[in-house]
């Protein structure tokens, strides 16, 4: 029950992870800081009164054990630093979270790799950090990322086809943010983890990203960003990883593409360029699984699909059609047939995107 006071003392707004761990010190557990007087709670040095009364009104509120068979009924778990299985890299960092929060299963191994870049990603850096996240997870790596719109999800959505990955998250690890993810979040709670140093019910909030980002860094060998503008999120990531001394890698773009330039900034900083899976493993001393060629049988048709078809610009239907001469009825059946074989992607509306794939011939 220790933990379930810990994160109870962890939802008075004002208690953070400083003021948690004096508490803890103070008292000599976090049940018996709950429940404490209120004259030596008072008097501790710790507590300013608003944080005081606060804390008083929520431990009036709050049933321990109901918020705990809430919590179990949910399979939220809560792993503490002196836990075994806390992540050990996180240990390592700035401001250890002393709480994490989690659904799944947390990696018993620190072959963790972040993927991060932006929200408003292009089809490009979207195709990129899947294919990625894929050699990676097949390789052995947990892929970590924040579940975000866009170069996150695309991340964890390519490491699930391949292996595993922990979505870290700037809400509750019960809260669908953003909503469209939910499905992803519950597949990822399956195959991996949902973390977060929010308590459950935490809703999204634009201050608790960078604090997300940092823990994103702190679980991970190094940090790949993927399309990032010149003042985002995935920078600070990327700052934190060079503060914590954690190896940052960066996709090169479009010189004439917004969503480039913090990753080539990154690059001229000394940030290692990559261009494929294999640049990350070697600064590991991994190799990727050589596989021989990949033969695939394609009709006659399927290859003018296939070949109309780019890594870099989704086309829709009608342009298929003027270069393929084919049927809209036909291109469309054939394009998902080359989605159920992880040949194309569907992007905004009925445009296809190729999937990079190693040995086609």
């Amino acid at each position: 029950m220790e933990k379930i006071y810990l994160a109870a003392l962890q939802m008075v707004s004002g208690i953070g992870n400083s003021r948690l761990r004096s508490l803890v010190s103070f008292f000599g557990s976090a049940e018996q800081a709950w429940h404490a007087k209120q004259h030596d709670l008072s008097s501790c040095g710790i507590l300013d009164e608003s944080i005081f009364n606060k804390l008083i009104i929520h431990r009036e509120k709050i049933d321990i054990y109901t918020l705990a068979y809430d919590w179990e009924k949910k399979g939220i778990k809560i792993c503490c630093t002196n836990d075994t299985n806390y992540p050990k890299l996180l240990l390592n960092t700035f401001n250890v979270p002393p709480a994490l929060y989690y659904r799944g299963v947390l990696p018993r191994t620190d072959q963790l790799i972040a993927i991060v870049g932006a929200r408003k990603a292009s089809s490009y850096g979207k195709n990129i950090a899947q294919l990625l996240a894929a050699e990676l997870a097949e390789a052995g790596f947990w892929v970590v990322s924040g579940a975000a719109r866009g170069i996150d999800t695309a991340a964890h959505q390519g490491a699930l086809s391949k292996g595993y990955t922990i979505a870290v998250l700037g809400c509750g690890v019960d809260v669908d943010y953003p909503p469209e993810n939910r499905k992803l979040l519950n597949h990822i709670a399956e195959c991996g983890a949902v973390v977060s140093e929010y308590a459950p019910g935490t809703l999204a909030h634009p201050g608790h990203f960078p604090a997300r980002n940092r823990i994103i860094n702190g679980l991970s060998r190094g940090v790949v960003v993927v399309e990032a503008a010149e003042k985002s999120g995935a920078l600070i990531t990327a700052d934190f990883a060079l503060e914590e001394g954690r190896d940052v890698f960066a996709v090169p773009g479009s010189i004439f593409s917004e969503s480039s330039k913090g990753t080539h900034r990154l690059i001229k900083q000394g940030a290692k360029l990559v261009d494929s899976a294999e640049d990350i493993l070697e600064e590991y001393n991994l190799m990727k699984v050589k596989k021989g060629p990949q033969m695939l049988e394609f009709t006659s048709d399927e290859v003018k699909v296939y070949e109309s078809l780019n890594y870099d610009f989704p086309i829709g239907i009608e342009e298929i059609v003027m270069k393929t001469k084919l049927e809209a009825g036909m291109i469309t059946y054939i394009l998902l047939q080359f989605e159920l074989r992880g040949l194309a992607v569907e992007h905004n509306g009925r445009r296809y995107l190729r999937i990079a794939k190693e040995g086609i011939k």
